[in-house]
């Protein structure tokens, strides 16, 4: 089993990207389960979703402590969240942000990064900052835990018409533009 720790800000679609991550994996034929968890339920508070992935069908709902991969829509939540908590092994991280992995000052446990910047892509594209469909292309793109094929009708499940094409759009920039690293360790 895979699990992944997604961190955002209220309002930003942490808790739908996991729901679409999981209608991905069940056009993929494989399980999956999305968790939401909210501390203070208000428009830009901290927020994380849990996404848990494996060949057969899986029944643990709790939070996830030790993440294989981190997914940060947000970049100013490691300002108030420390991000990083729990990563053993070799962990995937996916963000939002401009640089490289050495400006990130990351943990020796993450090994694999994948970077783009899912904000610009977004005002770009939707006219808004909201990151989670231009993410969960990057998501595909680093973990390939999920077929990129799967992403539009995950999409379809929220959007129609031309938000939709828009929001597919996004999707396929954020597997185009994440800019993949393998880290030594």
């Amino acid at each position: 089993m895979k699990e992944i720790r997604l961190h955002g800000r209220g309002g930003q679609g942490a808790v739908t990207l996991g729901q679409w991550i999981v209608h991905c994996l069940a056009l993929d034929g494989k399980y999956g389960s999305s968790i939401p968890m909210f501390g203070f339920e208000r428009r830009s508070a901290p927020v994380a979703s849990y996404v848990r992935i494996d060949d057969r069908p899986v029944r643990e709902k709790c939070r996830i402590y030790t993440p294989d991969c981190l997914v940060v829509i947000d970049p100013t939540v490691r300002n108030a969240v420390d991000i990083f908590d729990g990563l053993t092994g070799d962990s995937i991280l996916v963000i939002n942000q401009k640089g490289t992995p050495e400006e990130l000052n990351l943990p020796p446990a993450v090994k694999r990064v994948g970077i783009v910047d899912a904000t610009a892509i977004s005002l770009r594209i939707l006219g808004r900052p909201i990151t989670n469909s231009c993410m969960i292309g990057a998501f595909a793109a680093t973990t390939g835990w999920i077929k990129p094929d799967s992403i539009p009708e995950a999409l379809a499940g929220n959007f129609v018409g031309e938000t939709l094409a828009k929001n597919i759009r996004a999707a396929k920039a954020g597997f185009e533009q994440c800019k993949i690293f393998n880290l030594a360790g």
